[in-house]
């Protein structure tokens, strides 16, 4: 399977070891590293509170629950996706419950062009909230220097009787005349004035 040079830490939650041998070659093909195995529902929900995880795999049932819970929580993660083995006679119904949450189902038994497909989609997914997650940080540093450079307003409004648009334009012009962030020179007035 050849990813694009990404390594996705890996959470596999299955009490089988025979389920757990088959999908490990599909694991060890460079992408999925490292591979952290549970036996349990309980097991796996301390690993999670411990590590984040790229990839969750659920192969359905286990011990201690059947997993459904558990891998839609696991897929409310905000850099999480999983997927969901299940029986085949339970297939229809668990998709139909786990769909609308993120989570990826596989019948059981199935083939081995399935399961790398599958992890081909958890890839897809992952690397679609991983540019969602540099979106995000993008705009909460916008709303900082936003918040920053109003401050900086404001005091310059209180201290030098400034009108609101005077003090705006004062910041920018001062950004620009000197080649740096309307954020440092936010910084520089809130030194000042504080």
């Amino acid at each position: 399977m050849a990813f694009q040079e990404r390594f996705y830490k890996t959470l596999v939650v299955s009490s089988s070891d025979k389920f757990n041998e088959s999908l490990k070659t599909h694991l060890t093909e460079g992408c999925c590293e490292p591979v952290t195995y549970a036996g349990s529902v309980s097991e796996a929900k301390r690993y999670l509170l411990e590590n984040q995880y790229d990839f969750v795999v659920v192969n359905s049932p286990l011990p201690d629950d059947a997993g459904i819970k558990f891998a839609i929580d696991a897929s409310a993660g905000k850099s999480t996706v999983c997927l969901m083995f299940v029986r085949s006679e339970l297939y229809a119904e668990t998709r139909a419950k786990v769909t609308s949450y993120g989570v990826f189902t596989l019948p059981k038994p199935t083939s081995a062009v399935a399961v790398t497909n599958g992890l081909y989609f958890l890839s897809s997914a992952r690397e679609r909230l991983r540019g969602l997650e540099e979106k995000t940080l993008s705009i909460e540093e916008k709303m900082k220097e936003i918040r920053l450079v109003n401050r900086a307003k404001w005091l310059l409004i209180e201290n030098l009787k400034m009108s609101e648009q005077d003090a705006h334009r004062y910041i920018e012009k001062h950004a620009m005349d000197t080649c740096v962030s309307k954020s440092e020179i936010a910084k520089e007035i809130l030194n000042t004035y504080s």
